[in-house]
């Protein structure tokens, strides 16, 4: 597989974090890298695709008031939890 070589500016703190991680696994930090990437990537898209879902509710007019909203979670924790509003 061909590969791409990235420079990226890292806080230091996270740069610490990743350095303390790659050092316990005994791994590289580019390792950590190739890791990490895909799955921020493939939760990126999938809330991509929520959002992208989600506005085509609002589109469709398929919402639910506030205040039902408001209800049910003010029922959750209690003895009689209400159905989720739909």
């Amino acid at each position: 597989m061909e590969t791409k070589v990235f420079t990226a500016h890292v806080p230091l703190p996270l740069a610490k974090k990743v350095d303390e991680l790659a050092s316990r696994l005994d791994r590289s930090r580019g390792w950590i890298v190739k890791q990490a990437l895909p799955a921020w990537i493939d939760r990126e898209e999938e809330r991509h695709q929520l959002t992208v879902e989600a506005l085509s509710d609002v589109d469709a007019r398929n919402v639910m008031d506030h205040q039902s909203v408001r209800t049910w979670a003010a029922s959750l924790g209690t003895e009689k939890p209400l159905p989720v509003p739909r």
